[in-house]
């Protein structure tokens, strides 16, 4: 047998180890903490259908987008979005520390990142939310009307009444 080139098949590593079972080595698992961490990682990025939160999972697409087609939060749903968002949060932080600590292979590693990434772009659509009590912000904004209107009713009778007396004479 020759000293030739020897061939080793695409799924296998020199040392004939699975690159799949092995393990993130530090520079991929450095790449892949600054693409979650990276400015401006959601845009563009889809905000996953389903995700496994606390061992439960939610329609996280079908949720995000109903919250938001209300375009604000009743004050009976705002406990709901808020657990949800602090849910969302324990598990990008649990995953976050699976890629810096946990022993993963690239391809979940590459996972690990999309769903963070996704998770990113579904609290940003929750925390962008309009106010949460709209029955209240009309009525300060009626209230700042009326006073607004008033004003301009006693300056305008004001002079006018001023403006009459002074013909008067």
């Amino acid at each position: 047998m020759g000293f030739g080139v020897f061939a080793v098949p695409r799924e296998t590593s020199i040392f004939g180890l699975s690159r799949l079972s092995r393990g993130v080595q530090a520079y991929e698992r450095k790449q892949l903490l600054e693409r979650v961490n990276r400015e401006g990682a959601t845009i563009g990025a889809d905000i996953p259908d389903a995700i496994e939160v606390q061992g439960e999972s939610i329609n996280l697409q079908e949720f995000v987008f109903e919250i938001k087609r209300r375009q604000t939060v009743p004050a009976g749903e705002r406990e709901r979005v808020d657990q949800a968002k602090r849910n969302l949060r324990r598990e990008r932080l649990q995953r976050l520390q699976l890629i810096e600590e946990g022993d993963i292979s690239r391809d979940e590693g590459e996972d690990l990142v999309r769903a963070i990434i996704g998770i990113d772009r579904a609290l940003n659509a929750l925390e962008n939310l309009g106010p949460t009590d709209l029955e209240r912000e009309e009525h300060a904004q009626q209230t700042a009307d009326k006073k607004r209107w008033m004003s301009f009713l006693q300056k305008a009778l004001g002079n006018e009444t001023g403006a009459s007396t002074r013909r008067g004479r």
